[in-house]
């Protein structure tokens, strides 16, 4: 992946309304040390963050089909939710495809061309 594509998907996954602050943080400390030093150093960072925030697809369902789920997003929202995510799991996903984990998949999957 080009360092291009490589910021396009970081500008992607820190807009979405899904990433979670931490993550958000990494993408633009990130983003505001490309072509610096600094930049190997907030991509390993980055990476790390990636790891520990995007979900696998049977994560999603545990807490859609939970109260917890329910209690969070409402009843209706958490069903529907997780009725995608079972799709999406029926059709071989492994992670969640929210408009932030979809793009910190392919980051992670890019990891050896973030960190050149």
């Amino acid at each position: 992946m080009d360092k291009a594509t490589i910021k396009e998907k970081v500008e992607a996954m820190i807009s979405a309304p899904s990433c979670c602050a931490e993550l958000k943080t990494a993408g633009e400390r990130y983003l505001k040390a490309i072509g610096t030093p600094e930049e190997k150093d907030e991509a390993k960072k980055l990476l790390d963050e990636i790891k520990m925030d995007v979900c696998t697809i049977d994560q999603v369902i545990e807490l859609f089909t939970s109260a917890k789920g329910e209690e969070l997003f409402g009843k209706e929202q958490a069903a529907a939710i997780a009725s995608h995510a079972k799709e999406v799991k029926a059709n071989g996903g492994v992670y969640c495809d929210c408009p932030a984990c979809a793009p910190g998949v392919e980051l992670m999957d890019a990891a050896a061309d973030i960190l050149k």
